[in-house]
């Protein structure tokens, strides 16, 4: 039987997750190490698995994704927004129940993008609004 697999993609600040879920254990890998190892902070794991427990999914699915830029914060943000994705899509294909998980994870927050990132440094300014210190004299 040929295991059936659900992408979703993620982006957050300057970070880009492709996931990839398929039937199985609970097994997550972030470009080919275990989410412990790749992942210094417990929050981050916590984070990115949000998702999966809103849904009683944590033992459910087996995830193997590819991340790229930014840092941990963005990354695990990708992440998340990627395996939400990706949980609507097996939503979409099997709809057992009224209570879809569109619902869950909409009323939790996860399938809108956090489309917070760094703003730019403007001209005559230290940094974007941080002036340079002013002198009376």
């Amino acid at each position: 039987m040929e295991k059936k697999i659900y992408l979703g993609t993620g982006r957050r600040k300057s970070s880009v997750a492709q996931v990839k879920m398929t039937s199985g254990s609970g097994k997550i890998t972030v470009n080919g190490r275990d989410v412990r190892e790749f992942f210094p902070y417990e929050t981050n794991v916590m984070d990115l698995m949000q998702p999966l427990v809103a849904t009683n999914n944590e033992k459910t699915f087996d995830i193997d994704v590819k991340v790229n830029g930014g840092g941990f914060t963005g990354q695990t943000g990708a992440i998340r927004l990627g395996i939400t994705r990706a949980l609507l899509e097996y939503d979409k294909v099997n709809e057992e129940s009224e209570n879809s998980y569109r619902k869950i994870l909409k009323r939790a927050g996860f399938v809108t993008r956090d489309a917070r990132a760094k703003e730019r440094k403007k001209p005559g300014l230290k940094a974007a609004r941080r002036a340079p210190q002013f002198s009376k004299r």
